[in-house]
């Protein structure tokens, strides 16, 4: 059932973005950027992290859990080192994401070798 409702929730996720994309003027950038503060938002009023319990990965995967993880990481942050957490919180939380999108991006940037529009 775990991965029935991650494939729902994050179909849902998906499907209301896209909707959005297509009723909107709004470029995907910003999108992205609302996405993300949506998520920190959720997670600041203590209503991510049962939505994430039910989810799973179709809650934690898209760029909502990516918003989550970044209050977490600041507010642990802001909990233990006081103000600097702010600045330091979400580059400790999301370091490995991060890293591991470059990574990969520069690996398949070397297995299929991309070209310059014309």
């Amino acid at each position: 059932m775990d991965y029935i409702n991650a494939f729902w929730v994050g179909g849902l996720i998906c499907a209301l973005v896209q909707i959005l994309m297509e009723k909107t003027k709004m470029l995907p950038g910003r999108i992205m950027v609302l996405l993300v503060c949506s998520g920190a938002v959720l997670g600041a009023l203590q209503l991510y992290q049962p939505f994430q319990e039910f989810a799973g990965a179709g809650a934690s995967v898209p760029l909502l859990g990516f918003g989550n993880t970044l209050w977490k990481g600041i507010k642990e942050a802001v909990d233990s080192d006081g103000f600097l957490g702010i600045f330091m919180g979400g580059f400790t939380a999301s370091a490995v994401g991060i890293s591991a999108a470059l990574i990969f991006g520069y690996l398949a940037s070397l297995i299929f070798q991309p070209k310059m529009k014309k």
